[in-house]
């Protein structure tokens, strides 16, 4: 049996600092994708949402609040809460309903509307929340983006220049996208000019808190067939792996790494365990994939990722990044679509756009940000409380 499904809608509202309700992004995000996928809503028998924390009720049964939006027709419904993950969450939940037969065609939609600032834990004192507890030692997000940054420094030689190379590089086709925050070409000396936040990274190495929807129309692929769709990218691999002992890097939501208990066990690091799931699912190799759309919090993470995914080798990402391998036009382009450099954080719409990128390059419909011959594509992103996952996207 085939664990593939079809992607034949999809639909983003753009990023910004709108300062709406989130239900406004995500479905004007839904209705470009209903109207991408040319299906009537009363098609949809499954709607699956991605939380968000910061929205109140409706943010936490976000299935139902967009169900409701729309008009209720008796749908389905699934509310999925990952953090940074949640989006690939929402979408593997429709794929398991999908292929279980219990559905033809779903709706997963996320959005969000963020506040400004760090993307901080709720109030109150809870030593027993690991998210508290980093914030309360001084863990904000950029401090640990630093902590990494400074790894690759310290182990791979790579430079400040390198990473501020990652955001000129992933500028230059953002500012090509419509549908970005910031689009605007940033130069190195920008990056250099912009204010320390945790060193060594400045403003323009890290990325924003952002407003923002995304929504995919996916179906069984017996119905794209019938809807003259059959050719539409498919899902081939979803994976949402956790971190495993042993682990010799700090790693959110862990404060420190295993103890002698964890002797003898052979390490892998979290983030690169994440890919490889997908890959044994969809049946390939990253030497397959024609692009990628990692999460880039930060420009220096932009670069493990790149390691993560077996794009290049350990310690090599910085080098590859400066032949123009990861560039548009280059051998394997990464974040093509802008990344977060350019879009922000919006942390339920974020790996569902993520897939709409891809979706749009297999399609051959990205336009001045179009990777030629994309026949494969590649997510991956990084959730609090150990969530993670990889979305396949093929022709």
């Amino acid at each position: 049996m085939s664990n593939e499904i079809a992607i034949i809608g999809v639909g983003m509202h753009p990023w910004g600092k709108w300062g709406r309700n989130f239900v406004q992004y995500g479905v004007a995000a839904a209705r470009e994708a209903l109207a991408d996928a040319d299906i009537p809503w009363r098609d949809i028998r499954f709607v699956s949402g991605g939380g968000t924390v910061r929205c109140g009720y409706p943010g936490y049964v976000a299935g139902a609040t967009f169900a409701q939006a729309f008009g209720w027709q008796g749908a389905e419904v699934n509310t999925s809460y990952a953090a940074c993950a949640s989006g690939s969450q929402a979408l593997a939940a429709a794929r398991n309903k999908i292929l279980a037969g219990e559905c033809e065609v779903a709706l997963v939609v996320g959005a969000d509307t963020t506040p400004k600032g760090f993307l901080a834990p709720a109030g109150g004192y809870r030593p027993e929340d690991p998210d508290w507890v980093r914030f309360y030692l001084g863990i904000t997000n950029p401090t640990y983006f630093a902590l990494y940054a400074r790894r690759r420094m310290d182990v791979y030689g790579d430079t400040l220049q390198d990473f501020a190379a990652v955001k000129v590089k992933n500028s230059r086709v953002g500012a090509k996208n419509p549908r970005a925050r910031y689009r605007k070409c940033f130069t190195a000396e920008d990056v250099a000019a912009s204010a320390m936040v945790a060193d060594p990274l400045r403003l323009m190495d890290i990325c924003a808190t952002s407003d923002g929807g995304a929504a995919l129309i996916v179906c069984s692929l017996d119905y794209a067939k019938k809807i003259g769709k059959g050719n539409a990218p498919r899902v081939a691999a979803i994976s949402t792996v956790t971190p495993t002992f042993a682990s010799s890097v700090v790693e959110m939501p862990d404060i420190a790494t295993d103890s002698a208990a964890a002797a003898g066990v052979e390490a892998l690091s979290y983030r690169s365990s994440i890919p490889l799931k997908a890959y044994e699912e969809a049946g390939i190799g990253p030497e397959d994939i024609s692009l990628a759309e990692v999460y880039d919090l930060s420009t220096a993470l932009e670069l493990d990722w790149i390691e993560d995914l077996q794009l290049a080798p350990r310690g090599e990402a910085a080098a590859a990044l400066r032949r123009g391998d990861t560039a548009l036009g280059g051998k394997t382009p990464i974040n093509v679509s802008g990344g977060l450099a350019c879009f922000g954080e919006a942390v339920p719409a974020q790996a569902i756009a993520q897939v709409c990128e891809l979706a749009w390059q297999l399609r051959g419909e990205a336009g001045d940000r179009q990777v030629k011959n994309a026949r494969v594509g590649i997510t991956a992103n990084q959730g609090l409380f150990g969530h993670g996952s990889s979305v396949i996207v093929k022709r």
